[in-house]
């Protein structure tokens, strides 16, 4: 890990700088190529073989949309488990060593091991403390204005309430990554140390989706790791145009099936328009026992059936097994008058 400046040491820097007492060297780079003149002007960029980017821009792209989407589904889901308002996005999307992710994590945490049914390899999902405890104050029917947060590790009761969160993220993050592949993630092991737990080597690749959590007065973060080995059998989907065009086909025709059986299921309002007739009010004012009010259909005509208010059938009406029934014949055409 390089050297970090503190804020005196960088205005003492600054300061000698505009004073002129520190001298910047300049050295002249010299480009050694086959192919280019040696004095033609290229473009150099430093490249740090510690963190090598093995995923592309493109792909980076997709992974922040996606987890987009299981930030909103995340949050819907806690909003309605703890009765109050809760707000999910994604802070930042980037890549870096395991080694530089677990280095920046606080000690006492919530560091939790995810297993993934069709990927090899395992995740991890790190929730702040700043967060937990006033989701486990708000629980436990606490208002979390005065809340201390306590530098401790959880205790069993408190990691089993706050598994009741960990779950819903997991199952909302299982439906943002369907469009890639059909995934379900469950946790098999937790702690409190992150410097116990090494799933890949230090200087492994991983990819680090960052999210804000924000209840009410509180705020934390949440940080699921995403190893480079885990997602390499579908790195070349999260392309966004092909990530894009799987949603398209592949997810289609599921939620067309999915949507025609929650549709099938629902009640609708049946009923026969026998007659229909026009009267004045006065008529209708008067009108006594045993009058009769005559209408504009003839009796052996059909009759029309409606469904939810509007007109689809045609038929006649009878009777079935002691019941008034309404036999259908055919349906209403855009140029019948009925």
């Amino acid at each position: 890990m390089a050297d970090v400046l503190d804020q005196n040491e960088v205005d003492a820097l600054l300061a000698a700088v505009d004073a002129g007492q520190v001298v910047v060297e300049q050295q002249d780079q010299v480009v050694f190529s086959r192919h280019r003149d040696p004095n033609e002007d290229v473009e150099v960029r430093d490249y740090d073989f510690k963190r090598p980017e093995r995923v592309s821009k493109d792909q980076m792209r997709a992974l922040h949309t996606l987890h987009e989407a299981f930030a909103r589904n995340f949050g819907a889901s806690l909003s309605g488990f703890l009765r109050t308002i809760v707000e999910v996005k994604v802070a930042t999307c980037e890549q870096m060593t395991y080694g530089e992710f677990i280095s920046g994590l606080p000690n006492p945490t919530s560091f939790n091991l995810v297993d993934c049914s069709t990927l090899e390899g395992q995740m991890c999902l790190e929730v702040s403390p700043l967060i937990i405890y006033p989701m486990i104050d708000r629980l436990l029917g606490g208002s979390s204005h005065d809340l201390f947060i306590p530098q401790r590790p959880m205790t069993a009761i408190e990691m089993r309430l706050i598994e009741n969160v960990t779950t819903r993220a997991l199952e909302a993050l299982s439906e943002a990554w369907e469009g890639v592949r059909e995934i379900k993630f469950h946790i098999s092991a937790s702690e409190s140390n992150p410097q116990l737990v090494q799933i890949v080597p230090p200087n492994e690749v991983v990819v680090i989706v960052g999210l804000e959590v924000k209840m009410s007065n509180r705020a934390g973060t949440m940080n699921l790791c995403i190893p480079y080995n885990a997602i390499e059998p579908v790195i070349d989907v999260l392309s966004s145009q092909s990530w894009f065009s799987v949603n398209k086909s592949d997810g289609s025709n599921e939620f067309v099936k999915t949507l025609s059986t929650k549709l099938g299921r629902a009640g609708t309002l049946v009923t026969a328009v026998l007659a229909e007739t026009r009267m004045t009010v006065r008529d209708l004012a008067t009108l006594e026992v045993g009058d009769i009010v005559l209408t504009e259909r003839d009796a052996n005509k059909p009759m029309v059936l409606c469904v939810e208010g509007e007109r689809k059938f045609i038929g006649s009406v009878g009777q079935h097994k002691g019941h008034r029934a309404l036999r259908i014949e055919r349906s209403i055409n855009t140029g019948d008058r009925v």
